[in-house]
């Protein structure tokens, strides 16, 4: 649907209906009359099912627009980035589409990092008083059957015990519907499941030290329990795994765990939310801008929330200032 204003950029706005349904016809009658008393031109869908947001996103900006507002959580805001970072354009155009975000979603980790909340009425005032800043975009390289397939996310990637986290959290929103502390839950149990997988890491070309040991405890040993990989610092509903990780700076940080004993997980809980995890000696952290990781292994990867699989070694990369994203 279009609604004609005298605005010479047109905002195209993508609504997740199924992203905390309970306030969406109050949020969205605000936000319609919010676009018709600033008199912007404007255009709107409603994603009806997974992956839509990819195609409708992508479909926007090769019609032309350039400015889209994201009402959803964290997988919705990760679709749209995938329908824009392969939309068929060019990257000169590609670098100067600006996203804006009203957080509806569960974890909403990427939100937390610009201090976006669920407070519509806030987030949509920050957008259309903000200023475009440049934005990274992380690339996930993996193969399936020699062919090569892309998966952009914008906050973090995560292996191991991550992408478990998520499974065991989906499976409680029935129960207890779309809380951060599904992933709490998700968590305990995704701890007691996940075993190592045997995989070498290189960061920007140079591999992880091997069998590095630090207060008696092995930092890294060839096998892996959990890594994250942060373009943003918070994941899993706000817990800071890279707590330096900045989405503008052109790097990305990461975090690993080996072998970790029972005792260890217990010194580690308390502080998943301070920022002090890294400062424990057995959680090995990493910066780069290409990291890459080789296993013969299946994983399991969640990117931004969303899940995928595939077998063999895989390979992560900054793409820095693809994106802009408006903001107070």
């Amino acid at each position: 649907m279009r609604q004609k204003g005298k605005n010479m950029s047109p905002l195209f706005v993508l609504i997740n209906p199924y992203s905390g349904q309970k306030a969406l016809r109050r949020q969205r009658l605000y936000l319609f009359e919010l676009l018709r008393r600033r008199q912007e031109a404007f255009s709107y869908q409603v994603t009806e099912y997974a992956g839509h947001a990819v195609e409708l996103s992508r479909q926007a900006v090769e019609d032309g627009f350039r400015r889209l507002l994201i009402l959803g959580g964290d997988g919705t805001l990760n679709e749209a980035i995938n329908g824009i970072m392969t939309a068929n354009i060019t990257p000169e155009d590609r670098q100067q589409v600006q996203i804006g975000l009203m957080p509806r979603g569960t974890g909403n980790d990427f939100a937390r990092y610009w201090q976006l909340d669920k407070h519509y009425r806030r987030s949509l005032d920050r957008f259309f008083s903000g200023k475009a800043h440049p934005l990274d975009i992380g690339c996930l390289t993996f193969y399936r059957n020699g062919e090569t397939y892309h998966r952009y996310f914008v906050n973090s990637i995560g292996f191991g015990v991550d992408p478990l986290t998520c499974v065991y959290a989906d499976k409680l929103k029935p129960y207890i519907g779309s809380h951060a502390i599904n992933y709490l839950f998700g968590l305990f149990r995704a701890l007691r499941k996940q075993q190592p997988i045997p995989m070498t890491i290189y960061a920007d070309g140079e591999p992880l030290p091997m069998n590095w040991k630090e207060d008696g405890e092995a930092r890294y040993d060839g096998s892996l329990y959990t890594m994250n990989i942060g373009n943003g610092p918070y994941s899993g509903g706000g817990i800071r795994q890279n707590p330096t990780a900045d989405p503008t700076d052109g790097v990305l940080n990461g975090m690993l765990v080996a072998k970790p004993t029972f005792r260890q997980i217990l010194r580690a809980l308390p502080r998943l939310f301070n920022g002090r995890l890294t400062d424990i000696p057995f959680v090995h952290s990493l910066t780069g801008k290409d990291i890459k990781i080789e296993t013969s292994k299946h994983l399991l990867v969640e990117t931004d929330g969303i899940l995928l699989h595939f077998t063999g070694s895989c390979r992560v990369q900054c793409l820095h200032h693809a994106l802009q994203l408006v903001v107070a």
